[in-house]
């Protein structure tokens, strides 16, 4: 067993829990198994990449999150449309294969059992109509699958680019906050300077209030005069 890591999460780290748990959101699959899929993949607990999801990560993925979660919806309708879709075609082939048999019946037995079906039902036409029809269901369901396509690759480069903005955001803050800090000590820095300076300023006067002041009297002899 591969040990459990207990580092700090890197940018990678959320990177990949974001993107594994998006992808289970969209497909319909719980957050416990997108968990466990990226606690293998990075070597930490479920529970802690679920505690990592919900604390911090997932506050800046809202709205992927919706967007996977309508994915999700959208891929639901489209597999209720498409098994709604084969049960009607699986009766029709049902219909068919009955209409054929009774092509290869006895005359006898056919024109028997003609008393309890139509004259259409037995005809090739009604082959004919079914393959229309089902071509017609084909085409409808094919332009829909290539619109989700689409609109899935739209989201995907929507969440790119916000990738992007958010590294580009994150280099911004850190620089930021590094301008602050050298300015912040510079500040600091500079207020000492100015607090010494004014102590020596003080002194100095002090010392010069403080030094002695001689006069020349009539006969030229120095004459100390008191402060």
């Amino acid at each position: 067993m591969s040990a459990v890591r207990q580092d700090a999460w890197s940018d990678d780290d959320d990177l990949i829990l974001a993107e594994v748990t998006l992808r289970h959101i969209r497909e319909g699959g719980t957050q416990l198994s997108a968990f466990e899929e990226v606690g293998e993949r990075i070597g930490r607990t479920s529970a802690a990449c679920g505690f990592r999801w919900n604390s911090y990560v997932r506050k800046k993925y809202e709205p992927a999150i919706q967007i996977a979660k309508a994915q999700r919806q959208k891929r639901n309708q489209l597999k209720r449309q498409t098994a709604s879709s084969l049960q009607g075609l699986t009766g029709m082939v049902e219909v068919s294969a009955m209409e054929i048999a009774d092509l290869k019946m006895p005359r006898n037995d056919r024109m028997e059992r003609n008393d309890a079906i139509t004259e259409e039902l037995i005809s090739i036409d009604a082959v004919i109509r079914f393959l229309r029809q089902w071509k017609v269901t084909y085409q409808e369901m094919t332009r829909h699958t290539r619109s989700l396509e689409k609109e899935l690759h739209e989201t995907q480069e929507q969440l790119d680019r916000i990738k992007k903005e958010n590294d580009k955001l994150n280099k911004q803050y850190n620089v930021v906050e590094t301008d602050y800090r050298v300015v912040n000590d510079d500040y600091r820095a500079l207020i000492q300077i100015m607090d010494r300076a004014r102590k020596l300023a003080f002194l100095v006067e002090e010392d010069e209030e403080n030094k002695s002041r001689f006069k020349m009297d009539a006969n030229g002899n120095l004459e100390r005069i008191e402060s």
